[in-house]
This record gives C-alpha cells, sequence and structure tokens, in this order.
C-alpha cells in the first residue's frame, strides 16, 4: 500500500506545480466578472474565504427552509409521473426504511446510474479489505435504483437520497450517522456538507469535476465564497483529470486535498446472471454473421442521425443490422412506434422480440445492460455527442469490449477521456462530425477487415492502458486520507 501511495502523492505534487504555472493563463477563460471574483480572492487566507461564505450559505439555508413545502409538492408530483419510488418517496425527506446495523458506518453517495456504478466498484474494493464495516450507498434516480439495486455487494444497504433541505439531512444523518461521507463527481449539497462538517464527519468527493458552465458559474462574486466554503469543508478531493484538479484549485480546494487516482469511469465490470450472459449469447446467434453497428446511448433528435446512416449502409448492406440503444428507455419505444408506423420491421428488446431475416433495426429499449451489448458489435457509435448542447458519454466501456469507436464533437468533460486515448493510441476513437462522416467511417470499416481490426485493438489497448490500477489507487488514498482517520475517530469515541 506504502508505494502505491506515494506514487499517487507524487502524481499529485507533480500536476498541482503545473495547475500553479497555468492559474494566470486559465483565469483568462473566465467571463471579466469571474476574474475579478478570483482576483479578488487570490492570495487570501481560507478562513477569510470561509468567513465571506457563511452569510451566503445562512441565506441559502433559510430559503431551502423556506421552500420545503413547494419541494414536498414537488416530489409528489414526480411520484405520480413514476420519476420516484411508488413506496419510498419517505426516504427522500430523510426518514429511513431500514434499520441501522451497529458499528462504523460510510455512505456513499450518487445520483445516477453512471456515478452509481462508480460507487459501485469503490464499495467493492472497501467490502474486500474492510469487510467488517457497514456501508449505505445512496441514489437518485429511479434508473440509477432498478440496475444499481442487483449490482450491489451483499450486506450493502441502498436508500434514496434526501433533498437538500436542513429537516430532511439533519434527519438523515441524525439516524445513519456515518463515520464518513464519499459523494461523487459534483454533489456539493450546502446542507448535506454544512451539516456533515458540524457533526464531524469527513467527506471525500470522488472522480470530482466540475463542468465549465458550473465552473463559470461558481466562480461569479456571489458563489464563488460559498463553494470555497463547501470544498474547504473536505479531507479529500480526487479529480478525474489534471484540467479538474486546476478547477478546484481556482475555486479554493486546499492543494493538500487533492490527490488523484484516475478515472473511475475507466473500470468496466461485467458481472452478470446466467440468464443475463445467456441473452447475450443467443443474440450473437440471431445475428449470425450480418454486418452490425451500434449507436448507444443516443439522445431525441440524434436518432434520425442513425436512421439516415442505417439507410444509406443498408443499401450496400442489405442484411444490415443497426442496433439503437437510447439514453431513455421511453425514447426507445417513441422510436419503435415512429418506424413501425413508417411500415419498418422494427425488433424492440423490452418485448422479447427476435432479429430474424427482414428486421434490420433492434431497439433497446432496458436500463444496464449495455456493457455487455457491445460484445455483438465490432462498431459502437456513442451518441449524447452530435449536437450542440449535448456533453457526451463514457466510451471506455465500448473500448473495453474491443469495438471501435466513433463519438461526435459535443463532448463535454470526457473531452479528457478522448484525449487520453487518443494520445495512447490515435487510432483509439475517432470523432466525426456528422451524419457523412459517420457514414463514411462506418462504410470504411464494413470494406476493410484491417482498418475495422486496427481500430479495435486500439480501442482496448487504450482502454487497459488506462484502467489499470484505478481502484488500487483510489482505495488507497481514500483509506489513508479519510476512512483511517474517521476509523481511529470512532475509537477514540468509545
Amino acid at each position: 500500500m506504502g508505494c502505491e501511495f506515494w506514487a499517487v502523492t507524487n502524481h499529485f505534487v507533480l500536476n498541482i506545480r503545473w495547475a500553479i504555472c497555468v492559474r494566470v493563463q486559465f483565469r483568462n477563460l473566465l467571463p471579466p466578472r469571474s476574474r475579478r471574483s478570483a482576483s479578488h480572492f487570490a492570495g487570501r487566507g481560507m478562513g477569510v474565504v470561509a468567513r465571506k461564505g457563511m452569510p451566503v450559505y445562512k441565506i441559502y439555508r433559510a430559503l431551502s427552509y423556506v421552500v420545503s413545502p413547494l419541494l414536498q409538492l414537488h416530489l409528489r408530483w414526480r411520484k405520480i409521473r413514476g420519476l420516484e419510488h411508488p413506496t419510498r418517496l419517505p426516504e427522500r425527506l430523510g426518514r429511513p426504511s431500514l434499520t441501522r446495523p451497529p458499528g462504523p458506518l460510510l455512505w456513499f453517495h450518487a445520483v445516477s446510474l453512471g456515478e452509481g456504478m462508480a460507487a459501485i466498484r469503490v464499495i467493492k474494493e472497501c467490502v474486500k479489505w474492510r469487510p467488517d464495516l457497514n456501508i449505505l450507498l445512496t441514489t437518485t434516480t429511479m434508473s440509477a435504483f432498478e440496475v444499481i439495486i442487483n449490482q450491489l455487494p451483499t450486506g450493502v444497504l441502498h436508500q434514496f437520497s434526501p433533498i437538500d433541505t436542513p429537516a430532511a439531512m439533519d434527519s438523515f444523518l441524525d439516524y445513519w450517522n456515518p463515520n464518513a461521507i464519499m459523494l461523487l463527481e459534483s454533489e456539493l449539497w450546502p446542507n448535506l456538507i454544512m451539516a456533515s462538517s458540524r457533526k464531524g464527519i469527513l467527506l471525500a468527493l470522488l472522480n470530482a469535476r466540475v463542468s465549465m458552465k458550473s465552473f463559470k458559474l461558481w466562480s461569479s462574486p456571489v458563489l464563488f465564497p460559498l463553494i470555497s466554503l463547501l470544498l474547504s469543508k473536505f479531507s479529500l478531493i480526487i479529480p478525474l483529470s489534471s484540467m479538474q484538479a486546476i478547477h478546484f484549485q481556482l475555486l479554493q480546494a486546499p492543494p493538500f486535498i487533492i490527490n488523484f487516482a484516475g478515472d473511475l469511469k475507466y473500470v468496466v465490470e461485467y458481472d452478470a446472471s446466467k440468464e443475463e450472459f445467456r441473452s447475450i449469447d443467443d443474440l450473437k446467434v440471431q445475428l449470425g454473421h450480418r454486418k452490425v453497428w451500434m449507436a448507444s446511448s443516443i439522445h431525441r433528435g440524434e436518432e434520425e442521425v442513425m436512421l439516415g446512416v442505417h439507410k444509406v449502409l443498408k443499401q450496400v448492406y442489405p442484411d444490415l443490422v443497426t442496433i439503437i440503444v437510447p439514453r431513455y428507455p421511453q425514447h426507445g419505444k417513441d422510436i419503435a412506434q415512429k418506424l413501425q408506423k413508417e411500415g419498418q420491421h422494427v425488433a424492440l428488446r423490452s418485448q422479447h422480440q427476435r432479429i430474424v431475416p427482414g428486421r434490420n433495426i433492434y431497439v433497446v429499449d432496458t436500463l444496464g445492460e449495455l456493457r455487455h451489448l457491445y460484445r455483438l458489435t465490432p462498431i459502437a457509435v456513442i451518441g449524447g455527442s452530435f449536437f450542440p448542447g449535448l456533453a457526451g458519454h463514457n466510451v471506455s466501456e465500448a473500448a473495453a469490449a474491443g469495438c471501435a469507436v466513433l463519438t461526435g464533437y459535443h463532448v463535454g468533460h470526457f473531452s479528457h477521456m478522448l484525449r487520453e486515448m487518443q494520445r495512447l493510441n490515435p487510432l483509439s476513437v475517432l470523432q466525426v462530425t456528422g451524419k457523412l462522416e459517420l457514414e463514411e467511417a462506418i462504410l470504411k470499416f464494413f470494406s476493410d477487415g484491417k482498418v475495422l481490426e486496427a481500430r479495435q485493438t486500439a480501442s482496448k489497448q487504450a482502454f487497459h492502458a488506462l484502467s489499470s490500477g484505478i481502484i488500487a489507487n483510489a482505495w488507497n488514498v481514500l483509506y489513508f486520507h479519510v476512512l483511517k482517520q474517521a476509523l481511529l475517530k470512532e475509537t477514540d469515541n468509545r
């Protein structure tokens, strides 16, 4: 553990030195008002910034208290629409549905499916090394719950996350009394963080990131002191990239709490039931030797691009099968319904419809299967990236499966993942501007087996190089900076 820890620490020091060198240049990316705010606070003590953040936090706390009744009505409305669990709504108000087991407890919080899967990878490592600890995972979205509940290690508890009101958060923390809290990505909820700090609960931010839009907002004169105050309460921040480390430094996160481990979304696991593996193998048989490509994680509007490409490819390869995996299941149902009205033969995953001769489009309207479905195709086009305003999706699962990976240019914070993969091998990810370039690329892959194989090999090699050791590094850093201290405090309090 010691050697790995010092390796991570050295990597951190090098990147922080680089971050300090580019700090002035990076500030030029900010709008003038945000730049003035950053200049105003630059070099000032953390205590000064924190004191300026307290009045803003008190306003936030008061407002969150006032709007609590409206938030409860909103939750009920979401329940009616099927966006909240039908029987577990009280959990969102901080009321538990499970009994807290005795002993130390670690709380991991993730909003949606991607963050939840990243949390599970760390949780499994925690269970491996410290099976004596109780672990609670909270998620927010129903889609995350439906998939994650079947992925949790035995004994790990799940609850829906409480809304960030004083009453809900205090009720939750008083009942569960966690020894440490691990938040995923950018979950900076003021009442959660401040209440945890008051209770002496250690905080960590894993796979930490902040979008450029949020960074500019958080750098504004009003919010900058509040964000600085919140970040000062953390014992550990593990950014998913060096650029993200710069973001957090400029937001006044204490440099000594920033440590690198790697992007948790590079870690891909293939745990599945025998039925799930059997289902994927059956699909392989149905596809036979037909030409196959997949468009995954597509957002509304992108299906027009993919179906346009499908139409061109089908003229060259009449037995082609296009697999479409929308980001949201309802979108998949809508696509299938529209195509059926147009007289096209479509197979829908949720209806267990088979890919028979004459069916050229397979629409997947289920959740949690994507990493397994990539095994069916040599070519994967990652959506959420073809229109302005979108922010891309994780390409590592497709790369891990050995697909030739393509994506658009609107990839948001996933740009760091693409840059890292392309740096290791330029053939690992191909970015295209739109329909015409996508058509040309896939036609080239289908017509030239060597080109396709080179792309597949490159993506898989880049993935393996980048994913190696991430979980071990994350566990070492987390244990040293947070868990060790939290458990010592538990022992002292006995």
